[in-house]
């Protein structure tokens, strides 16, 4: 469900059965599994730890070595709690999640876990949705530290747009 690569390493999320599976980047092979007691929707690294999405408000920051849960952080925005938190990105500093079933973006800070902005892509979804209509939610983020664009896409959604992030 989830996916990061870190320290040539690949990290794999399941979303029910609470099992993630580690390989090795370079060959694909797989090297490890670990357990969480949270559904695994989305995952994303900040170098020092494995950040994951459960559906919920939380996202758990693990331990690189062990993945277990050393920190949780309560997003909110305006003091209310924000859920269904899906994909994770980490970018420049901020945590990069979609909120499932919408069509925002958020940008979180990692310390406070304050919503300190926020992606519409309503548009986005309606065009996709007029080429496809079949088209379904944005659920899918990534970041290109060469580029600095931003990849967006949904289910069944046509288009990947990229975005270019100020």
């Amino acid at each position: 469900e989830g996916i990061t690569i870190l320290n040539n390493k690949i990290y794999q999320l399941t979303w029910k059965n609470k099992v993630g599976f580690i390989y090795d980047a370079t060959t694909y092979k797989k090297v490890g599994e670990f357990s969480y007691e949270f559904e695994g929707w989305g995952m994303t690294h900040n170098n020092h730890h494995l950040l994951v999405s459960d559906g919920t408000e939380t996202i758990y920051f693990l331990d690189t070595l062990k993945q277990k849960v050393e920190k949780k952080l309560t997003v909110k925005e305006n003091g209310v709690n924000v859920t269904r938190l899906n994909e994770l990105e980490y970018i420049e500093g901020f945590i990069f999640a979609n909120q499932w079933e919408t069509n925002y973006i958020l940008k979180i800070d990692p310390t406070t876990g304050s919503v300190v902005g926020k992606l519409d892509l309503t548009e986005f979804a309606r065009k996709a949705k007029g080429i496809n209509p079949q088209a379904d939610v944005l659920n899918g983020i990534a970041y290109s530290k060469e580029t600095k664009d931003l990849l967006v896409t949904g289910k069944f959604w046509p288009l990947l747009y990229v975005i270019r992030l100020n």
